[in-house]
């Protein structure tokens, strides 16, 4: 089954357990992206189309049961001759597994789960629906310790099928009602007395009736008084005691008229104004007639736990008892009791020298033995082979048998039947094509397998973060999920940096970060800037500090230095004299006897100040030289001429100025 798809959308993932009735699936609805629980029913409706309709439309009854303690069914279905539920898939453990690894509980733990259990058998019983099987295998206990009832319906639907009609019963021996044992009809008070026994499990532990046989567990509720808790657990309040010897008094008449009023006692029954209740009687009435008891042997069933078919408990009545018959007259019993006593002896004889008392043989233990051993073996001991069922089985090799029914050391007649159950190996399941889809929830989905292992190997790729890439095993593969390692490649999402700041990197600064980053850096703008020198990256996007992933675009925008201002130009032409000197040797008429004299030129503009001067000349004459001075918006400038140590001219003034 698993790895299967039922119903077009049900997938099937693993197994949560398996008894008398079905076997319970954890699936995945594709349609619906939930996870469900499907219990596919053992019996075979292949040939009883009106039994197939009656559990049909039974089944479908059970969901309309809307209670937060009772499992949702959310559809029923058949698949060739399979036939299935489909329903709330409840994370957590059964109660009876709870009850083993916690029991027993205080009364302050186990009253809130029963006043929950209660509570939703008497939601079904205003909906007209009979339990039948009520059991903690039947419950289930979430991760948050709610309890949850399942099954309904199940029991009720089969009551008409070919398996029951034979006044045989459906249910669990240790839980089953006196009326239930003899083959009578189930009602409202069947299941408060089953849930009477469910209380007495959760205070002490333990079932208040034990046998070696169902049929002598049976005979134990129609004839003996419930236990007392507080045989074994003095400080449980008798308050307490009284609510579970009331709702599994054998007689149906007195133990609690309806759920209602066990629930009603529940949320009292702690309470300290009952501190000091008597204990509960039942009623005595001594007109009543009753049979006692003939107790037979019978066999043992395979699991007295699970919800099975068996024959009515018959009580005959004991010959003590019979009508007296009228006195005869004595005669002397001697003879007749010695020719009795002859006549046994020979029968006894015969019967040893015929073989007859050896007609009862043990069931040999075949388990681990080959299939042909097995056969060779048990017909030898005189037993014949009923049918031979191919099963998976962890614990034995394929071939061997691993189970029989009856059970080695079972006494049996000869010729007796002796069904075989032969290993196919460890169950295989499809696996299944994850690639694509998101780790921690396909993790999940496979625990029920119990794989060896389960891990992740993480890369960083394009794929969302958590993104299955690859797998092992293949997809569609066979495996043992015990022996089976399986390996997931999951994307990590793309790898990611921090971003430095670029600011004040220059073009080659910027080319050995993008190789060295793996970023992709692109020059988007140029603008000018007061304090970013030109050339340089004066903005970036995104900003600096941010993780991003290898590739990731990042825009910057280069300074092209201070905004150009405009710029007026003053223009003049100076004359320079020169300056004859009386005494300076010369004729004072012939220009090559003067004596050179040196001029020099200051400009204050935007590109010159007075430390320097622009221009440096001699001259023998008058001369005459252009002035140029550059002022940008808001400067101040000028200009000097000396000729030797005589300033020629001297002149500032502002851009304003300038015309």
């Amino acid at each position: 089954m698993i790895g299967n798809r039922i119903g077009d959308r049900y997938d099937i993932i693993g197994t949560i357990g398996e008894g008398g009735m079905s076997k319970v699936y954890v699936a995945h609805d594709v349609i619906l992206n939930r996870d469900v629980a499907i219990k596919v029913l053992n019996y075979d409706f292949a040939n009883e189309e009106e039994l197939k309709r009656r559990f049909q439309r039974e089944a479908l009854s059970a969901t309309s049961l809307t209670h937060a303690n009772i499992v949702n069914i959310f559809d029923v279905g058949e698949e060739d001759e399979l036939h299935y539920l489909v329903m709330e898939y409840v994370k957590g453990l059964t109660l009876k597994r709870f009850i083993l690894e916690n029991g027993p509980l205080e009364p302050e733990k186990a009253i809130p789960i029963m006043l929950q259990l209660v509570s939703a058998i008497s939601n079904a019983h205003h909906n007209g629906i009979i339990h039948r099987d009520v059991k903690p295998q039947n419950i289930l206990m979430d991760e948050d310790g709610d309890v949850k009832i399942t099954d309904f319906g199940i029991a009720m639907a089969l009551t008409a099928t070919s398996h029951t009609k034979t006044n045989s019963v459906l249910g669990t021996v240790h839980y089953l009602s006196p009326e239930q044992a003899r083959g009578g009809m189930a009602t409202k008070k069947s299941d408060i007395y089953s849930l009477g026994i469910v209380f007495y499990e959760l205070l002490t532990g333990k079932l208040p009736f034990s046998a070696e046989s169902a049929v002598a567990i049976a005979l134990k509720h129609l004839q003996e008084e419930t236990p007392s808790v507080r045989a074994d657990f003095p400080s449980i309040p008798q308050c307490v005691e009284n609510v579970i010897l009331k709702a599994t008094a054998k007689d149906a008449r007195h133990r609690y008229v309806s759920a209602d009023a066990m629930y009603d006692d529940l949320l009292t029954v702690l309470d300290p104004s009952r501190a000091d209740e008597p204990k509960f009687v039942i009623p005595f009435d001594e007109d009543e007639t009753r049979a006692l008891p003939i107790i037979k042997d019978a066999p043992n069933l395979l699991d007295s736990e699970q919800t099975v078919k068996m024959e009515p408990v018959r009580i005959e009545p004991d010959p003590v008892k019979q009508e007296p018959v009228q006195k005869k007259k004595k005669r002397k019993k001697w003879p007749i009791v010695a020719s009795l006593a002859i006549l046994i002896a020979a029968a006894i004889a015969v019967l040893y020298l015929t073989g007859v008392f050896d007609q009862q043989v043990a069931v040999p233990d075949v388990l681990g033995k080959d299939e042909a051993d097995a056969i060779a073996l048990l017909e030898e001991k005189g037993f014949v082979i009923d049918d031979k069922v191919p099963q998976p089985s962890e614990e034995y090799e394929k071939g061997e048998v691993f189970r029989t029914i009856p059970e080695a050391n079972k006494e049996r007649d000869k010729g007796s039947a002796v069904k075989l159950y032969i290993s196919t190996g460890k169950e295989t399941t499809t696996f299944s094509d994850y690639i694509g889809r998101d780790y921690d929830s396909i993790k999940e989905r496979l625990e029920p397998y119990k794989f060896k292992s389960i891990k992740p190997e993480e890369v960083y790729d394009d794929q969302p973060k958590g993104t299955i890439l690859s797998q092992d095993p293949d997809p569609d593969s066979e495996v043992v999920p015990s022996e089976t390692d399986v390996i997931f490649t999951v994307s990590k999402g793309q790898e990611t940096r921090t971003l430095e700041s670029l600011i004040g990197y220059t073009d080659d600064q910027l080319t050995r970060y993008a190789r060295s980053s793996g970023f992709n850096i692109t020059v988007v703008k140029k603008r000018n800037s007061d304090t970013i020198p030109a050339g340089q990256v004066m903005k970036q996007e995104p900003t600096a500090g941010q993780s991003l992933p290898i590739g990731s675009e990042v825009n910057v925008t280069i300074s092209k230095g201070p905004a150009q201002k405009r710029v007026k130009l003053f223009v003049k032409r100076v004359k320079i004299p020169y300056e004859v000197m009386e005494d300076d040797g010369s004729s004072g008429d012939g220009e090559e006897d003067r004596v050179p004299q040196t001029v020099r030129i200051y400009i204050q503009d935007r590109e010159n100040s007075m430390t320097d001067p622009i221009k440096e000349f001699d001259i023998t004459e008058d001369a005459e030289e252009q002035i140029t001075v550059e002022l940008e918006e808001g400067q101040r400038g000028g200009y000097k001429i000396l000729r030797g140590t005589t300033i020629i001219e001297e002149k500032t003034f502002d851009y304003k100025d300038i015309q």
